[in-house]
């Protein structure tokens, strides 16, 4: 008779329920009995935003996206603080996650959260999986310094991820405090910030560009994750280097990219276009404003649709006139552009407005 028992991995299932319950009692005995100096604390948040930079800024937008090009300072930063973040190698990180997104939703996804939102957070990792080498990820073993993480991973791990905080605090005679605040205690934080990007992001929010998935965008979930909660964004894009597109989207990711980009250290940020992004906001907002009118049981009259497509058609050749211009802008001036982006921001109010309800036909 066959064993339909799931098998699990033990140890990556003791590793996970270890870390936080070490961190977070170590902690606590801590700061109850003797304190936590200052600089503990500093190296806690040093940590903390070193290795979850290295996984969103290069395990993720890096290795898995290939949305821009690093110089060998910072793979290395990314490689090495990356690993101290004990979510495995680059290679199998980002075998998993471009498997992922081929498979989003389906049965092939590692993380799916059909499986329910607990399975997608954490449950899946408890699993025994096949470790065969990925065949993904080609182009990762090409790169000598991946490949050296990936067959080193173990020991860089260990030394990033717990010795090198011990002994940075073991300056100021606090090497304990480095080994449970800024080693176990960071470690489940790091985690769990990377896994609501799997269960929550995918679970609560918006879906402004698309709803063919279930990502979403959520503004909260970007602040605890260094900008990856515009996920619904990034499942569309993927090949953006931006998750937060605007100007006030809370991507620290993004500015960590163009901050290297600005000291010659990173180049080639891969971004969509204005007008694909744009048309798939129009789409999901005209999806939206027949599925109020039809809820409400009003009929969309030929003058309802003859308007909506005259809007439309506003909207895309407004946009299009401005980005030509702007491409030209030292040859018809800045009044010309000036004008065309008047004309753009007018037809794209009317449209905002027109799909909200507010000059829809009754």
């Amino acid at each position: 008779m066959e064993q339909t028992k799931k098998k699990y991995a033990l140890k990556t299932t003791i590793f996970l329920f270890a870390t936080p319950i070490i961190g977070v009692i170590g902690t606590g005995a801590l700061l109850f009995t003797r304190g936590i100096p200052l600089n503990t604390w500093l190296v806690y948040l040093f940590m903390t935003a070193a290795t979850g930079l290295a996984i969103t800024g290069g395990y993720h937008r890096l290795f898995s996206h290939r949305a821009y090009k690093a110089s060998l300072p910072v793979k290395l930063f990314y490689i090495l603080f990356g690993a101290a973040a004990f979510q495995q190698s680059v290679i199998e990180w980002s075998s998993d996650h471009r498997i992922h997104h081929r498979f989003v939703d389906k049965e092939e996804d590692p993380y799916a959260i059909t499986k329910g939102f607990w399975y997608a957070h954490i449950l899946w990792l408890f699993e025994n999986r096949d470790h065969r080498t990925p065949v993904n990820v080609n182009d990762l073993y090409e790169d000598k310094w991946v490949k050296f993480q990936d067959d080193h991973y173990y020991k860089i791990a260990i030394f990033m991820g717990f010795i090198f905080p011990t002994l940075l605090c073991a300056l100021w005679g606090d090497a304990l405090g480095g080994l449970l605040l800024a080693g176990s205690f960071r470690i489940a934080v790091n985690h769990h910030m990377t896994f609501f990007i799997n269960s929550l992001a995918h679970y609560k929010g918006d879906q402004p560009f698309s709803d063919k998935h279930t990502a979403k965008d959520n503004w909260l979930i970007a602040l605890f994750t260094f900008g990856e909660g515009y996920h619904n964004f990034h499942h569309e894009f993927q090949a953006d280097y931006r998750n937060g597109i605007r100007w006030f989207d809370y991507d620290p990711t993004k500015w960590l990219i163009n901050t290297f980009a600005f000291f010659g250290l990173a180049s080639d940020r891969k971004t969509i276009s204005e007008e694909q992004i744009l048309r798939k906001k129009m789409i999901m907002d005209e999806k939206a404003l027949r599925e109020k009118l039809e809820s409400k049981s009003e009929t969309l009259s030929q003058g309802f649709e003859e308007r909506l497509e005259a809007l439309r058609n506003s909207v895309q050749e407004t946009q299009a006139k401005l980005i030509t211009l702007k491409a030209v802008k030292e040859e018809v001036g800045k009044k010309a552009v000036k004008e065309a982006k008047s004309d753009f921001k007018v037809a794209l109010n009317t449209w905002k407005r027109f799909v909200s309800g507010d000059l829809a036909p009754v």
